[in-house]
């Protein structure tokens, strides 16, 4: 006799593609094998089907989606991604750069900023991947914020008030502003953001494409989170 499944059942498999996707997306680096992260998102997916009311007209897909990202997230921290240490060195660097800056009145490049913090390029490629784990919790956080250290959880949480005119107004000026400040990186760097944020490709097939380490790849993709803050502040 085959088995029938129940409506609940039917939908945890409709959206496993869904819960694979955006875990893929969150390929970090943390001491997690993807089918464990899979399993979690699989968690967060049943916590959204128990709790999900049709009667808000919220797309099911959407709530789903912060359901998968919030349980593994919480997952995450819970396990200490970001340790302290990662981000006061983080917060180093931002010092560095801002007192390079402030003194000569132009950018600062990676070499002096390596000078100035007495470190080598082997401690800047780990700053720059402590900022590609941030972004991962909250991309806006990392770009927007003044203080590297700030890790909330905005970006996960369902939020029930209605924006006002004042918070409309803001999203749109920073994304006007972002949007001018892409323009002003290099192809490459382009290339990337494009083939992460708009492709949704994993950390893994931009490396097969760019024929290079994965690890290499989350360094960039923190150089260029750096190098967009920096032509925001300015």
């Amino acid at each position: 006799m085959a088995y029938a499944y129940s409506e609940h059942e039917n939908l945890i498999i409709k959206h496993l593609p869904l819960v694979k996707r955006l875990v893929s997306k969150m390929d970090v680096g943390y001491n997690y094998e993807l089918d464990d992260l899979i399993n979690i998102g699989v968690i967060g997916l049943m916590d959204a089907i128990k709790k999900y009311d049709k009667d808000k007209n919220v797309p099911f897909e959407a709530y789903a989606t912060l359901r998968i990202r919030g349980a593994v997230l919480d997952e995450l921290r819970r396990a200490g991604p970001v340790s302290r240490d990662r981000i006061t060195k983080l917060n180093q660097y931002y010092e560095a750069k801002e007192e390079l800056e402030r003194k000569h009145l132009r950018s600062a490049d990676e070499d002096e900023i390596i000078e100035e913090l007495g470190i080598d390029k082997k401690e800047l490629s780990k700053i720059h991947q402590t900022v590609h784990y941030l972004s991962n919790i909250s991309l806006e956080t990392t770009i927007f914020s003044s203080d590297g250290s700030d890790m909330y959880l905005k970006d996960i949480i369902e939020d029930n008030n209605v924006e006002g005119p004042e918070d409309i107004l803001i999203q749109k000026e920073r994304k006007s502003m972002l949007k001018k400040a892409i323009t002003l990186l290099d192809e490459r760097e382009q290339i990337i953001l494009n083939l992460y944020y708009v492709e949704e490709l994993t950390l893994k097939e931009i490396a097969y494409i760019l024929d290079i380490s994965t690890p290499r790849v989350s360094q960039i993709h923190g150089r260029i989170l750096i190098k967009l803050r920096g032509l925001l502040e300015r």
